[in-house]
């Protein structure tokens, strides 16, 4: 049995706990929150802990599971929780992941923890198709694409802007690219011919509606390299009309065989999620599975999903797998 717990509980953090809900090692022990423990009411009934006061559980939680935003919480949360438990994050800013796995691993390993980041469908089962595809055609070419759904990472980067009192953030595949891409053609696209971003904004009472959309197109990382649309909504229109959380998107792998290349091949796999946090939070269990189990062999540092074989974030047995799935 593996002992989760969860830091906050919002969107991410209530589908964790429905996903160790589904899995029958996984056991959930408490949820840490930066809020008032007493105005947070899980469904569970486990204990609700303040943040502040998570050393005192380290003996009792196998893995935690963080549950932020990648924007300003994982980059400094994971770290230092790293230095209390074995930690599964799913920090998404892909720029800066090279920088968040160095923080992470440092931490980890001078507490003999286990810490595995960057893990749900993009990055995380996005990036398993990438390395396989690359691996088995390596004379081709990488395409993903996302959507149409709504980023919960862009969403949030936006309601961190002064002046934003909600927003929400849709990624759209421009058709054309898609279909080319499909073809095994093998374009030449740039990151503002694959997709569009299409941003609802609640503003704040008094907020400059000029200021919020530079800040928004303008953003390194989230919008600059992007044509991106900012629509101003009232709070009404975006309850009514931009509640869920649906995404998905394509990892496709486009190559070429034999003399000359032949033969042409392409490797396309597909996400329709309707709900893009509960998903991302089934990925973190199975990962929490396989850093319970890392930790359990004495390993320490920092891991990817590219890292630790498919087995560790399974339930079945190595028997198991290679009877019914191999």
């Amino acid at each position: 049995m593996t002992r989760i717990g969860i830091l906050g509980y919002g969107n991410l953090g209530r589908g964790v706990e429905y996903a160790v809900e589904a899995n029958a090692d996984l056991e959930l022990v408490a949820v840490f929150t930066r809020r008032n423990p007493a105005s947070v009411k899980v469904r569970t009934g486990v204990p609700v802990v303040s943040a502040d006061a998570a050393a005192e559980w380290k003996d009792k939680v196998d893995v935690l599971i963080l549950c932020g935003g990648s924007a300003t919480d994982l980059p400094e949360q994971t770290p230092a929780f790293a230095k209390l438990f074995n930690v599964v994050d799913s920090f998404d800013t892909h720029a800066n992941i090279p920088a968040h796995f160095a923080a992470v691993d440092a931490a980890a390993k001078a507490a003999g923890h286990i810490g595995i980041i960057s893990v749900g469908w993009d990055p995380g089962m996005f990036s398993l198709s990438r390395v396989y595809g690359s691996a088995v055609l390596p004379g081709g070419t990488d395409y993903t694409f996302w959507g149409r759904g709504v980023s919960q990472g862009h969403s949030d980067a936006i309601r961190r802007i002064p002046g934003v009192k909600d927003a929400k953030q849709y990624t759209v595949p421009v058709p054309a690219a898609l279909e080319a891409v499909r073809s095994g053609s093998n374009p030449t696209l740039s990151t503002r011919q694959k997709h569009t971003r299409e941003c609802y904004v609640v503003l704040a009472p008094g907020a400059d509606a000029a200021a919020v959309e530079k800040a928004i197109v303008t953003m390194p990382n989230y919008f600059s390299d992007y044509d991106t649309t900012v629509h101003f909504i009232s709070e009404e229109e975006l309850r009514r009309d931009h509640a869920g959380l649906a995404h998905g998107g394509f990892v496709i792998r486009s190559g070429a065989t034999g003399a000359g290349g032949a033969h042409k091949h392409v490797i396309e796999y597909s996400l329709k999620l309707d709900s893009n946090p509960e998903f991302t939070a089934n990925v973190l269990a199975a990962y929490a599975r396989a850093a319970h189990r890392l930790a359990a062999e004495g390993a320490t540092g920092c891991r990817t999903v590219l890292d630790i074989a498919p087995a560790y974030i399974s339930d079945k047995s190595g028997a198991e797998l290679r009877k019914a799935l191999l």
